[in-house]
């Protein structure tokens, strides 16, 4: 299997895993699904949770470029960015494919925090409470680290309630919290 025939699998992989969950997915779903023999995927990947980690590596790349963009379309000033975060949570939240957050769904299947899956899963949200933190201390609020995490629980909190309770206001809740803690910090 070449590279892209590597990606290929990871691409199509990542769609089988997001809308099926990791456990409940196995190497015959992948292989019917996909069309690609176990000899090719085992080629590429010593194992399902190898896989699993490639999936999830490239879902983060995909989502982070697509949200911080989106997030800086929507606001110009670091402290707008902050809140339109919620506004772009809202617009995926409403798109047709939107199946919860896969590093959630990861980290609860993985559950043990030194597991490969949890460790990319964990990394993925450090990553976003760091993207929270740098336009907190941009917007010269106090504290911009404690403002990221609390911006990143509120971000985790709605999109659970999003996908349990299909509530619409989800994220707009969530901003309304956000501008206190903004308000606070500044």
């Amino acid at each position: 299997m070449t590279a892209s025939k590597r990606d290929e699998l990871v691409e199509k992989a990542l769609e089988i895993f997001y809308r099926g969950g990791f456990h409940a997915t196995g190497m015959d779903k992948l292989v019917a699904e996909t069309k690609i023999s176990k000899t090719s995927m085992y080629k590429h990947f010593r194992s399902k949770e190898d896989l699993i980690v490639a999936t999830l590596k490239l879902r983060d790349e995909q989502f982070r470029t697509q949200f911080f963009q989106r997030v800086s379309e929507l606001a110009d000033s670091p402290e707008g960015q902050l809140l339109a975060a919620f506004d772009a949570l809202d617009e995926w939240f409403h798109d047709d494919n939107f199946k919860s957050c896969m590093f959630i769904k990861a980290s609860s299947e993985y559950q043990d925090i030194n597991h490969p899956i949890h460790v990319v899963a964990a990394d993925h949200k450090r990553h976003l409470a760091g993207f929270f933190s740098g336009l907190a201390a941009k917007a010269g609020l106090r504290n911009p680290e404690d403002i990221g995490r609390q911006l990143l629980m509120l971000v985790e909190g709605a999109i659970v309630i999003a996908h349990l309770h299909g509530i619409d206001n989800a994220a707009s809740d969530a901003k309304k919290t956000a501008e206190i803690l903004i308000k606070a910090a500044s």
